[in-house]
């Protein structure tokens, strides 16, 4: 049977705290480059905070809005003062995340076992065409699907509906591949199965009654399983 792999793209294929370098340069003129994990995380968990708010209230707006929310939030809460110019430097830098060293070798292994494999992401279609490209791994995947097509986000049970009417294969043998929990959760809700990425061996899991199909430690890990 032909199977689809659905690839979450923001903590499962890109690190989206390669940013904290970054982070550290900025903060170094205040003597606070040691915040920069702290700020990183936060920043990343009010965007995903911001995204389920606005998926709550029908208010649906581009990805790169929560983020830029999220870092106001961030520079707000942990007082750094960001200029910006600072700010602006932050945003495309991360619209310049770096890929996981285990992403590019593991989609590889999939490509050339003629798995299909898309980006699924609540980022913009042209957002994640450009942080796949710049990471080196775009062309392992047949299409990039983007909520923005049905402006709402993960874990939306529309947005899983939307996955399975673009893949042209049996919702049995459709997989989604995130590191997030909530997304596990949604697409498993929504009838697909679900493979958790367990990036960090500290992360639990929701206690929701609703386990994933798989967990694997990283892609290479997955490769192993699915092949």
């Amino acid at each position: 049977m032909k199977r689809a792999l659905a690839f979450d793209v923001y903590g499962t294929l890109i690190d989206t705290h390669g940013v904290v370098a970054e982070l550290e340069t900025r903060l170094s003129a205040g003597d606070k480059a040691d915040m920069a994990p702290e700020f990183s995380r936060r920043w990343r968990d009010k965007q995903l905070e911001y995204s389920f708010r606005r998926g709550l209230m029908g208010a649906y707006v581009d990805f790169s809005q929560c983020t830029r929310e999220a870092l106001e939030f961030a520079d707000r809460a942990l007082q750094t003062r960001f200029s910006d110019a600072d700010k602006d430097h932050l945003m495309a830098t991360y619209a310049r995340l770096p890929a996981f060293p285990d992403a590019a070798a593991a989609l590889e292994r999939f490509q050339q076992a003629g798995v299909t494999c898309v980006a699924f992401s609540n980022g913009s279609r042209d957002a994640v065409e450009g942080l796949l490209s710049q990471a080196g791994i775009r062309e392992r995947f047949d299409d990039v699907i983007s909520v923005e097509e049905v402006k709402r986000f993960k874990p939306d049970p529309a947005v899983y509906a939307h996955l399975r009417n673009r893949l042209d294969v049996a919702p049995d043998d459709t997989w989604l591949v995130s590191s997030n929990p909530f997304d596990v959760i949604g697409a498993r809700h929504a009838g697909l199965h679900a493979a958790w990425v367990r990036r960090s061996l500290d992360a639990p899991f929701d206690p929701w009654g609703i386990e994933p199909d798989m967990t694997v430690s990283d892609l290479d890990g997955l490769a192993e399983r699915l092949l």
